[in-house]
């Protein structure tokens, strides 16, 4: 299982690299499943995986200054400061059990799963319409929606916190229609936006007391960015758009057999 798991770590940066978004929504399914990691600790690894390889996705974005670092600024405020909140108090909060009613009890775990699943699907609707949001006219600067652009972080701040996904499904199409940036700066932001609040997420983990295998974490990191170096190559062959659509049937199908496992297949 866990030659399995090292695989599936391959494969996130694979998809990192060719879809420049989406991968790392595998990360805590594979950690879950795959090394038997319990699930509120499985989120917390993944923020410190997410953020560690969205921030070495970013760096060629750097290079090729394809990121607004003022509206990085604008949203990581709002969304870092709901990541952390919700690591660092909001989680370890939460009761081991939710409710309970007949033969179901609904746990912390299963709630965080089934969520995540929710997440999950969300993200694989909207790889698979590929909608596409046509660019803004783009002025060399960014204009931005001040109360939207900051409920919008405060809400993908708290939802990475709660599932440790990095959330560039919803942060992209927002940056594009509430900061007026175009889509290739806004994928190139994104990985910086990500990378600030899930590694900013991931010490509220630590201030809580979670007991952090820092080997395992970056070992699997490691092996996620030989994934992206490999996507890398490989996306001067493969038809990214095509692929999207392939993956994200594939994660709403995961996405499906995780809420049909923890519902109603352990009962």
């Amino acid at each position: 299982m866990e030659i399995l798991g090292y695989i599936g770590a391959l494969i996130v940066g694979l998809t990192l690299s060719l879809l420049g978004a989406g991968g790392s929504i595998l990360t805590v399914p594979i950690l879950y499943y795959l090394f038997h990691i319990d699930a509120e600790l499985s989120s917390a690894y993944s923020l410190f995986i997410v953020g560690l390889t969205a921030l070495i996705g970013a760096i060629p974005n750097m290079m090729k200054k394809t990121i607004s670092y003022r509206t990085v600024v604008v949203f990581s405020i709002p969304s870092l400061i709901a990541v952390y909140l919700t690591r660092a108090y909001v989680m370890p909060a939460i009761p081991h059990i939710i409710f309970s009613t007949g033969n179901f009890t609904l746990t912390k775990e299963i709630a965080i799963l089934v969520f995540f699943a929710l997440i999950m699907i969300a993200a694989a609707i909207g790889m698979i319409q590929q909608r596409k949001i046509p660019d803004p006219v783009y002025d060399g600067k960014a204009h931005f929606n001040y109360p939207v652009i900051i409920a919008e972080g405060l809400v993908i701040g708290a939802l990475t916190g709660l599932v440790g996904a990095g959330g560039g499904f919803l942060i992209i199409p927002a940056l594009v229609v509430f900061a007026k940036i175009p889509m290739k700066m806004a994928i190139g932001t994104s990985l910086l936006i990500i990378a600030i609040k899930s590694l900013v997420g991931f010490t509220g983990d630590i201030q809580s007391g979670q007991p952090i295998n820092w080997e395992f974490i970056l070992v699997f990191s490691g092996v996620t960015m030989v994934g992206i170096l490999i996507g890398s190559f490989l996306a001067k062959f493969v038809n990214g758009q095509k692929l999207k659509g392939a993956f994200g049937w594939f994660v709403l199908i995961m996405g499906v057999f995780i809420i049909l496992q923890e519902l109603f297949l352990e009962f």
